[in-house]
């Protein structure tokens, strides 16, 4: 078996939200449910539910943006809760909103972020560009404002800005929607090969199906906080008495990946 890089025990996580104007009209919405599941070393997990089922507030807790309310994680060993500052050294994450400074070019936005990291300069220029290349993103482009980039293109910087470092865990969180269909296919690309090349362990969130059939070694069902079914796609199928991911979905969980869960997440 695969020594883990990631064990989560028992997590659970809750919002608070304010109805109307009375502060004591209040309500407790439960994101996580006892959620617990292992990701081994080099391993590429998916977590595969429809819009609101978790999968984002799971990741934002692993990459240490949202704390807890119960259990805990642990990343490389390092805990969360608890060591915060050395799990961020770990990972990179990947999220289908990510932030730029739209008006600087693909470069200064890059090189901001390895300065901020405190990498060296001229190392991490020759890095990004090497990975916006492989991306499939043109040289003469590196230089254009991110307001002047298209959606696929500001993905791929944002798969840059993440693996400056390096890191040994990439988390990337839904991170070919709205992409066009050469985007996507560069993208599946590149996470095929970071993987066979530097053995980076990744944990992918999506609602596509083909997607996580194609790039995941496991698979975790992740419907309203709860994890309602994981191993491989095969495995999955085979339990559920299922032809297609969608439909052992479905039989797991009693709802579609379109649908538009009420839950936060």
């Amino acid at each position: 078996m695969l020594k883990s890089a990631i064990v989560v025990r028992g997590l659970k996580k809750a919002f608070t939200k304010r109805h109307g104007l009375l502060k004591s009209n209040v309500s407790t919405e439960w994101a996580l449910k006892d959620i617990s599941f292992r990701v081994g070393i080099g391993e590429t997990y998916g977590l595969l539910g429809p819009n609101g089922s978790g999968k984002s507030t799971l990741i934002r807790v692993l990459a240490t943006l949202l704390t807890p309310d119960e259990g805990s994680a642990e990343i490389f060993g390092h805990s969360i809760p608890g060591d915060e500052a050395l799990v961020r050294r770990e990972i990179g994450r990947v999220s289908v909103d990510a932030a730029f400074y739209k008006k600087l070019s693909a470069r200064e936005n890059l090189l901001y972020s390895a300065l901020l990291y405190g990498l060296d300069y001229g190392k991490s220029e020759q890095r990004a560009l090497e990975i916006l290349e492989d991306l499939g993103m043109e040289s003469r482009r590196f230089s254009d404002p991110l307001e002047e980039m298209s959606r696929g293109m500001q993905q791929k910087v944002s798969i840059a800005r993440a693996l400056l470092v390096d890191p040994p865990l990439l988390l990337l969180d839904e991170p070919t929607t709205g992409l066009d269909p050469r985007s996507r296919r560069e993208v599946h690309a590149f996470i095929e090969r970071l993987r066979q090349r530097r053995g980076t362990t990744i944990v992918l969130t999506t609602h596509d199906m083909a997607e996580a059939e194609r790039l995941c070694d496991r698979i975790g069902f992740i419907a309203h906080g709860k994890l309602v079914g994981e191993g491989t796609a095969a495995e999955l199928k085979q339990a559920a008495g299922c032809e297609t991911l969608e439909e052992t979905f479905l039989a797991l969980s009693g709802e579609g990946l379109s649908e538009q869960a009420a839950a936060v997440g």
